[in-house]
């Protein structure tokens, strides 16, 4: 719950905005429209409500004329449900791994950058950014551990 809770904070409006970044595990049968309401729809309800969430498909608007959906049983929900909290986690962690990265930098940058007193040039401490940059990578140019 505190994964989809975090993604959906990011978003103005999820019912419409939000976006789930699939990889390799996509699936032909669920489209992104109703992975979008079944995630927005466990958050508003909770997890475990298949029930509930199986109602909810039924009486939506939206998947009026969605047979596939209609038709599916609870446990088939709760498994589909399960594949997209683990594809919104995995996200989660790059997303704040990334931000991380970002701030890492931020701080590097304002600790490099040149006072009046140094007699560094800024292309120099840019340089010097690359350079360590280059260094917290390994040869195949991904993040050292």
């Amino acid at each position: 719950m505190k994964a989809i809770g975090k993604k959906l904070d990011r978003y103005k409006n999820p019912w419409l905005e939000l976006k789930i970044q699939y990889g390799q595990n996509k699936g032909k049968l669920y489209n992104e429209e109703c992975d979008r309401f079944m995630i927005c729809m466990v958050h508003k309800l909770g997890y475990g409500n298949w029930e509930e969430l199986k109602a909810a498909f039924r009486t939506s608007p939206l998947f009026r004329f969605d047979w596939f959906v209609k038709s599916r049983t609870t446990q088939e929900l709760a498994r589909r449900c399960d594949t997209l909290i683990r594809l919104v986690e995995k996200e989660n962690q790059e997303y704040d791994e990334r931000e991380r990265q970002a701030r890492k930098e931020k701080k590097l940058a304002k600790n490099i950058t040149p006072s009046k007193r140094s007699g560094k040039q800024p292309a120099e401490t840019l340089n010097q950014l690359k350079k360590w940059k280059q260094l917290s990578l390994d040869d195949n140019g991904k993040k050292r551990k």
